[in-house]
């Protein structure tokens, strides 16, 4: 006779600590094995078979494997199409209910209907938590119950509806001990799945010496103004309750203004997720674009003859980071100086960032297209020139990332005129919105 257990699965919450999910499972009265699938719906879409996030997961889910071992437990990792794992994990154990946290994400939610349809026929519960984000859903919507489309006011009912309650961490630790006793589980190899291991530089969980001083250093890409935090954020291994605390403490408020954005984002993907590949304003899909092939190849190398541009995109293709001020710039650039869909761009670093997450790359790329949430009209086009003048002025940034710009020789001449890119783009707009 098997014992009757429950499960934990693991997906956007790499961490023991103050975990909605794993708190419930082990507080269940059930002894709890925890689980991870490496599901190749995913990662068969990864063009990079050095993939630095696939590496970050494999070395975080190895540290969690270590770290359940220690508690005379361990964690079963399988490397399969999602259903058909769970019908091996179904077929070797008893389980009473899997546990699990909420994701937001248009496959993620078709995936975990898939999965809670299986566990019902096998009379199994499904039980998911919030733990990715403090406010979630349809918890921040209007007086009418309708969802906000405006940072700004959006932003005023978050801040008025939180509580210091919202901040309290689930207290794991004293309820490991329910952890299913089991020897070591068999270990997964990066090339089973065929993947090799990235030298990538990750940055460390560290944020608390940024915070105080965010809104002055934050827009100057030279100087080290932001948190680089947000892979840990992608993949849970911090709890937003935690940053979402130490940010809400601090006596300048812009870094939970960025948490806060994040937010945003993920209720207007939950409420509109066609917008991962429409216009949040549907007029914007009317946009002739024009697509040029070799200018989008030149925006992707850094090589537009646009300093500013060129830099942002060299250190993301070399670090996996961008700075956030120069994100802007170059997505602008490459939907209204050059008249490149938005979703090149999007799918281009969604493929690069290490910090990629679906709805704030969207929301983001839709802002800089022009078709977003923004209340800004189109014809705010950012100047590559003035930016650099304004947030590089000492060409520190330059020169680190566009060496060669100091001698005019070697490096390209711009491959569009500004002026003309910009009225260019004006007339085309102008022309799909007015249809």
């Amino acid at each position: 006779m098997k014992d009757t257990i429950n499960i934990f699965w693991f997906r956007r919450d790499l961490r023991l600590d103050d975990n909605a999910g794993l708190y419930h499972a082990l507080k269940s009265g059930l002894p709890v094995l925890c689980l991870f699938i490496f599901d190749p719906a995913i990662l068969n879409k990864l063009e990079d078979k050095d993939d630095a996030r696939v590496t970050f997961i494999y070395d975080t889910i190895a540290q969690l494997k270590n770290e359940l071992e220690g508690h005379n437990s361990s964690l079963l990792v399988l490397y399969d199409n999602v259903v058909d794992a769970w019908k091996k994990v179904i077929n070797t154990y008893a389980i009473n209910s899997v546990y699990t946290n909420h994701d937001y994400e248009p496959y993620a939610q078709t995936r975990d209907e898939a999965v809670e349809k299986l566990l019902s026929h096998h009379s199994i519960g499904f039980k998911t938590y919030k733990d990715q984000v403090i406010f979630e859903k349809g918890e921040v919507v209007k007086d009418d119950g309708k969802p906000y489309t405006v940072f700004t006011p959006y932003k005023r009912k978050w801040m008025e509806k939180l509580k210091p309650f919202y901040f309290k961490a689930y207290p794991t630790k004293p309820y490991l001990k329910n952890l299913y006793a089991i020897k070591h589980l068999p270990t997964l190899l990066l090339k089973d799945m065929g993947f090799e291991k990235s030298e990538q530089y990750i940055p460390p969980k560290i944020y608390k010496d940024i915070i105080d001083d965010y809104a002055g250093k934050r827009d100057y890409p030279a100087i080290k103004g932001t948190s680089h935090i947000g892979i840990h954020l992608r993949f849970g291994t911090v709890s937003i309750r935690k940053l979402a605390a130490d940010a809400y403490a601090a006596p300048e408020k812009t870094w939970l203004s960025e948490l806060i954005w994040r937010e945003f984002y993920m209720m207007i993907l939950h409420h509109f997720p066609q917008t991962t590949d429409h216009a949040f304003k549907p007029e914007y899909d009317r946009i002739k674009w024009i697509n040029n092939e070799q200018q989008f190849k030149a925006w992707c190398d850094g090589k537009t003859g646009f300093p500013l541009v060129d830099a942002g995109m060299r250190e993301l293709n070399a670090t996996g980071f961008m700075h956030n001020r120069v994100r802007m710039l170059t997505a602008s650039f490459l939907a209204k100086h050059l008249l490149i869909d938005w979703r090149w761009g999007e799918r281009y670093f969604a493929r690069k960032l290490l910090d990629y997450e679906m709805a704030s790359n969207v929301g983001g790329w839709q802002w800089a297209a022009g078709s977003g949430t923004d209340a800004a009209p189109y014809f705010r086009i950012f100047s590559p020139d003035a930016q650099l003048k304004k947030f590089d002025p000492e060409f520190k940034y330059i020169k680190q990332w566009v060496p060669e710009y100091a001698d005019f020789s070697k490096y390209p001449k711009p491959i569009v005129d500004h002026v003309m890119a910009r009225n260019r783009c004006l007339k085309v707009f102008k022309a799909a919105l007015n249809q």
